[in-house]
């Protein structure tokens, strides 16, 4: 599939439905030795032109978080009182000592890493665009709604609230999937836990209004780009949910936006990087803050692997609303953001490309 010639009439429709009717993925495309990316994935400059480092101070890191003595009374406070600064400053931060396995980690990222690498005919039957239960395997879930393709494949599953039938999930990586879900709901609970202490709740609070409850696992694969400059892997966005934990190999690519500044995430080995989402930041009115991040396309001849759990709550309050929490609102702190609907929720997410906190122009209290 070759570059579009400048001068001919240009089809971009056509061309990204002979890509996407292919099932090849942008693995096929990098396998097959393109030196030219198709033209439906080059980015508009004003996306490229923040892709070099715009200054030249040294560059910070997201913080990282030891959780080895989060059920000490004499530590407990203090691991509190990062993650609530972590979440309010960053909206990003990394764990260390968090209870996974680390034979877990690395055989969940070999494990994806090998259902991507299996020959296309056996990968295309798990091809399909339905966003929104089973299991999926497809390049760019946003595909036919974003301005331009993204430089990344992906199998995805609905792992809740509704329990998956784990025969639907690739055998290849069938039992390393189950067991990467059950750690990380771990991972996201304990952190939950944690961040309704940082707002004088109780620690059970979130998991009482089951925002642990629905999860949507992602295994992502960023293959080499022959055009790095000219695409990117995943382009800057926001995650809709409560939190997402994430899990990476050594391959870098991941940024996260700060003090108006592009800062790379470095992997910490043993690691696992969890964000905050819009929802989360809605529902504590604006106290904790979801963050714009990116990836980069891969220019490592070696793939970029993450893998990545999505959680998001289950039972809406009523006939399908939220909003801040009234435990948060006071006349000192009112609430900054109004009651938004289910319906409103989900179709700000699946109408359009990925974006960064396009909810909150919607649901923000003006005055």
């Amino acid at each position: 599939m070759a570059a579009a010639n400048p001068t001919s009439t240009y089809d971009r429709l056509k061309e990204v439905k002979e890509f996407d009717e292919s099932k090849i993925g942008v693995k096929g495309l990098s396998d097959s030795g393109i030196a030219t990316i198709p033209r439906f994935f080059v980015h508009p400059p004003e996306t490229l032109s923040d892709l070099k480092p715009s200054s030249s101070k040294p560059c910070a890191n997201i913080p990282v978080i030891d959780l080895s003595n989060k059920d000490s009374p004499t530590h407990r406070l203090e691991i509190v009182n990062q993650i609530k600064k972590a979440a309010t400053t960053w909206g990003f931060f990394q764990l260390i000592n968090h209870g996974v396995p680390k034979s877990v980690l690395e055989e969940t990222i070999r494990a994806i890493k090998d259902f991507h690498e299996m020959p296309h005919e056996i990968k295309t039957k798990y091809y399909k665009r339905d966003e929104m239960r089973g299991v999926t395997y497809y390049t760019n879930n946003d595909l036919y709604r974003a301005k331009a393709a993204t430089w990344h494949d992906a199998l995805s599953a609905w792992i809740g609230p509704s329990p998956l039938d784990v025969e639907e999930l690739p055998e290849i990586c069938r039992n390393e999937v189950v067991a990467w879900n059950a750690n990380a709901k771990m991972v996201a609970e304990t952190v939950m836990e944690l961040l309704s202490e940082g707002l004088g709740l109780e620690a059970g609070k979130f998991k009482e209004l089951t925002f642990s409850e629905s999860r949507v696992f992602s295994g992502n694969f960023y293959p080499y780009c022959p055009q790095p400059d000219l695409t990117m892997g995943l382009t800057s966005h926001t995650d809709p949910g409560v939190v997402t934990v994430l899990l990476q190999n050594q391959i870098p690519g991941l940024q996260v936006r700060h003090e108006d500044e592009w800062v790379d995430v470095n992997p910490v080995p043993g690691g696992l990087i969890v964000n905050i989402g819009d929802f989360l930041q809605a529902v504590t009115n604006g106290e904790y803050q979801s963050v714009q991040h990116r990836v980069l396309a891969n220019s490592d001849k070696n793939p970029r692997i993450s893998v990545v759990e999505f959680f998001n709550l289950n039972k809406w309050k009523g006939d399908g609303y939220y909003g801040p929490l009234p435990e948060l609102l006071s006349a000192e702190k009112p609430a900054i953001y109004r009651n938004f609907t289910k319906q409103e929720y989900r179709e700000n997410f699946y109408g359009k490309g990925l974006d960064s906190k396009s909810i909150f122009d919607k649901i923000r209290i003006q005055g």
